[in-house]
């Protein structure tokens, strides 16, 4: 476990931290670029929890597929105070969207996960919203959407123990 006291370290030298850590993750496989890392950790998880093939990050519709030929979108989460919302990134496009299922994550503060769901193509088209201010859809993860026939709650295939990377 890291040990540095991180209140004694300046901002500098807190980004400076943060910068390795991602080059490191990144020279794991863990992420795939160095941007936020939430979105990235959420894709390598369920790619090595569900044995998906990640497509390249330019690919457009769908950011996975299955030894089947199924298609997947992966979004996730990080929920922290003071935003705890549940909103998953924007889908644009849904109509032309080439995926089947989204994988949606939830992360708590630490990155373990909180909630994780399955939802086909169909059910996510019923219960998004269209956000003109994002020209996209947008899925809140709670209420109905949890309910609805075939979505598949996925919390516990995700959270088994990863191997170290």
């Amino acid at each position: 476990m890291f040990s540095a006291d991180l209140k004694k370290l300046t901002a500098l030298d807190l980004l400076k931290t943060f910068a390795d850590i991602l080059d490191e993750l990144k020279e794991r496989g863990v992420v795939r670029t160095r941007n936020n890392p939430v979105a990235d950790y959420a894709e390598w998880l369920a790619a090595e929890r569900l044995e998906l093939s990640l497509e390249p990050n330019s690919k457009r519709g769908y950011g996975a597929i299955d030894k089947r030929g199924r298609h997947y979108q992966i979004k996730s989460r990080r929920l922290d105070r003071p935003n705890a919302s549940r909103q998953l990134g924007v889908i644009r496009n849904l109509n032309d969207a080439a995926f089947d299922s989204i994988i949606a994550i939830l992360f708590n503060r630490d990155f373990t996960i909180k909630e994780a769901y399955q939802i086909p193509r169909s059910i996510f088209k019923r219960y998004a919203k269209f956000s003109e201010h994002q020209n996209g859809y947008i899925l809140n993860l709670r209420g109905n959407v949890l309910k609805a026939p075939r979505v598949e709650e996925i919390t516990n295939v995700l959270s088994k123990k990863l191997k170290k990377k």
